[in-house]
């Protein structure tokens, strides 16, 4: 068993203001996203606010972007999870509800077991892949690092 967990931390900048009619299909679906991930193995934690999401916390200037932020057991439970469940026939769908975004949106890092990393840890470390690349101090689906251990 590892001493580490993943990290995870993405943002996306939807298309209109979260009230907004176009973005009632993504709404609809978050409860039933989240309590998946809740069940789904290798799930540790997710951050959430008083609705059960994440979608009032706005950490970024631009106040279209929403994020995601949850740590895992390892990379291939969160793998699965968000391409191999009812999350991936959502991310299908993206494009209705959030535009397509020319940098880095999506960050991973190994943190240690037990261990819940803060919301200004989790821009940080996207700001670092976002400026030098992936890197075992931050990386994304396509270029994974394994834990220090």
């Amino acid at each position: 068993m590892s001493h580490y967990h993943l990290a995870q931390f993405n943002y996306a900048r939807m298309v209109a203001p979260l009230d907004s009619p176009l973005m009632a299909g993504f709404l609809a679906g978050l409860d039933e996203l989240n309590a998946l991930a809740e069940v789904s193995p290798g799930f540790v934690w997710r951050h959430a606010d008083e609705n059960n999401s994440s979608t009032s916390l706005r950490p970024f200037p631009d106040k279209m972007r929403i994020i995601t932020f949850s740590v895992w057991e390892d990379v291939e439970t969160l793998k699965h999870y968000t391409y191999k469940t009812a999350h991936g026939k959502f991310m299908a769908r993206r494009r209705e509800w959030f535009e397509k975004v020319n940098e880095a949106y999506l960050v991973m890092w190994w943190v240690p077991a037990g261990y819940i990393p803060s919301v200004d840890e989790a821009k940080a470390k996207l700001a670092y892949l976002q400026a030098h690349g992936p890197s075992p101090a931050a990386f994304n689906f396509r270029t994974v690092f394994p834990p220090a251990d």
